[in-house]
C-alpha cells in the first residue's frame, strides 16, 4: 500500500471523518511505502490544517525511520521522470508528488493507496479512502 499526503493526514488527525479506516488499512497493511515527496507535501498540509507543528513533525520523522515502512528518496532520474509523466497528461491536474507515486506503484506493483485523491483512482489505481 501506499502511503499518500491525504491519507497519512487521515491518519494523524483524528478529527479527519476517514481516520478510523486509515488506521485500520494503516495497521492491516502487509507493506507500507511512500517517498520523500509525500513526507514533504505533509508539513505545510499539516500547517494549513492549523495542527500543531511539533506533532506533525514528529509524525513525518518517525515515518521515515520507520523499519516497517519503505521510504523511496526521490532522486534526480525519479523527478525528471515525474516530470515527463505529467508532461503526457497534461489534461490531468496532478501533482509532482502524485506522478512520483503512481511511478513507484507501478514499478513495484502496488496497486492500493491510502489517500483521499481521486487522481489515484484515475491512474487505475484503488483509493482506500472516500471523504
Amino acid at each position: 500500500m501506499l502511503l499518500d499526503t491525504s491519507g497519512l493526514l487521515c491518519l494523524f488527525h483524528r478529527d479527519e471523518l476517514p481516520h478510523a479506516a486509515a488506521c485500520l488499512f494503516f495497521e492491516s497493511a502487509r507493506a507500507k511505502l511512500t517517498h520523500s515527496y509525500v513526507l514533504a507535501e505533509f508539513v505545510p498540509l499539516a500547517r494549513v490544517r492549523g495542527l500543531p507543528m511539533v506533532p506533525a513533525l514528529t509524525f513525518v520523522s518517525d515515518l521515515a525511520y520507520n523499519s516497517e515502512i519503505e521510504v523511496v528518496w526521490v532522486d534526480k532520474q525519479l523527478h525528471q521522470a515525474a516530470i515527463a509523466f505529467i508532461q503526457m497528461r497534461l489534461d490531468k491536474t496532478y501533482s509532482l508528488c502524485d506522478a512520483v507515486s503512481f511511478l513507484l506503484m507501478r514499478q513495484q506493483g502496488v496497486t492500493e493507496a491510502l489517500t483521499t485523491d481521486h487522481h489515484f483512482e484515475q491512474e487505475g489505481f484503488v483509493r482506500l479512502l472516500k471523504p
